[in-house]
């Protein structure tokens, strides 16, 4: 199910689906008690984003705008502005609310009815047990699957959820599907956000989900793990965590997708760019938060890219090696391009696309904000290609 580009309609439908959830999950009392103080600061940064917006566009020589402003549309140059201001003066409460499944369902509802779509051609079921929860996806319900991607959802630790991606986690499925496997599967993380839990109640979450999806598998090789952001921290997180744990160092997966990974947590490489909506404060105070008070920083479970040890990342590549998506204006970039030029020492086989001006996650937010169907999933076309390459149907 691959649907057209986000609207001006569907932007208003999910503002919609939003308001109420602010009250219901949040309530009106603590809303005013964090907006009242706030305001007087934050009103005058939101007026000034359609001016900024203006003089940039159309006043601003070509070549000295920003870097993912000389590629980008009007419509995606605006949102990323807005996205922008909402990560760096936002608290992660309210993230949550945007990001949950009480307003990212009704949305997909929505976005498929404004396509003449009622029901989805490939269904997903909700997973609860004990430790571990998620989403599965699968092409056919009745047949075993022939390939299965377990993804793990962006958001800082502080918010996210798979339904929140999951127009994008039918995609990638419908995808595959197209490309010749015959049952392709995905089952998406939804671990427990920050403040409800810190480290390492994720990382268990992760193997719990893992064991899972090894169940369903006719083997590891033919699981495919990934994950964007945070997400991505919690796929490397674990391999590092296999390689130590002789029960799951046998049943590595046989292919990594990285998508603009959040390798160190704590990094003073995580600079502001022109370009990027993510901001080096914010990802600090998330990043202490998911650490918490009782372990350190400088752990290589905790925080992946402190770990400089190539028998260790040898140890714990998968089979057939990773793949590897970021942007050149990434606030992130600079410890991705550090973690890939290590893993190229091990010997595995390490690809990697780096996207002239592309910011965070945008073969994720792509899919969404693309103007034409190429440019919605060239991302996805390249991840497809990657595990096609690998994990032969």
């Amino acid at each position: 199910m691959i649907l057209s580009q986000i609207s001006y309609l569907d932007c208003i439908a999910f503002l919609v689906f939003l308001a109420p959830q602010l009250l219901v999950q949040i309530g009106l009392l603590p809303l005013l008690t964090w907006l009242t103080p706030a305001l007087p600061s934050l009103a005058p940064k939101a007026v000034a984003i359609p001016y900024q917006f203006v003089r940039e566009r159309f006043f601003v020589p070509h070549q000295h705008r920003a870097p993912f402003v000389q590629k980008a549309t009007p419509f995606q140059d605006l949102v990323i502005r807005f996205v922008r201001y909402a990560f760096a003066n936002m608290p992660a409460f309210l993230g949550r609310v945007f990001f949950s499944k009480a307003v990212s369902l009704p949305f997909l509802r929505f976005r498929m009815l404004r396509h003449g779509i009622v029901t989805s051609p490939i269904r997903w079921t909700e997973i609860k047990r004990p430790n571990f929860g998620g989403v599965w996806i699968v092409h056919n319900q009745q047949e075993q699957p022939d390939v299965i991607v377990y993804y793990c959802h962006g958001g800082g630790f502080s918010m996210g959820s798979s339904f929140f991606y999951m127009e994008f986690l039918l995609a990638w499925v419908a995808m595959l599907k197209n490309a010749g496997y015959s049952n392709p599967a995905l089952f998406a993380l939804e671990y427990t956000l920050v403040p409800d839990a810190t480290y390492p109640t994720q990382l268990h979450e992760t193997v719990a989900g893992y064991e899972y999806v090894l169940s369903l598998a006719q083997s590891s090789v033919r699981v495919v793990v990934g994950g964007d952001s945070a997400g991505a921290t919690l796929i490397l997180s674990f391999l590092l965590y296999m390689s130590d744990h002789t029960d799951l160092r046998h049943q590595k997966p046989g292919l990594a997708i990285m998508i603009s990974p959040w390798v160190t947590i704590l990094s003073r490489e995580n600079r502001n760019t022109e370009s990027d909506y993510l901001n080096s404060s914010s990802l600090e105070l998330y990043g202490r938060q998911y650490i918490g008070s009782k372990v350190s920083a400088y752990d290589p479970i905790v925080s992946p890219g402190t770990c400089r040890d190539l028998d260790k990342w040898r140890e714990a590549s998968p089979e057939q090696g990773w793949y590897f998506l970021y942007g050149s204006e990434e606030v992130l970039g600079p410890e991705t391009r550090r973690l890939i030029s290590l893993l190229e020492k091990t010997g595995k086989e390490v690809d990697s696309w780096e996207e002239p001006g592309g910011i965070h996650a945008w073969p994720v937010a792509s899919l969404y904000l693309g103007e034409t169907r190429e440019a919605r999933l060239s991302g996805l076309k390249s991840i497809v290609e990657a595990i096609k390459n690998r994990i032969h149907s």
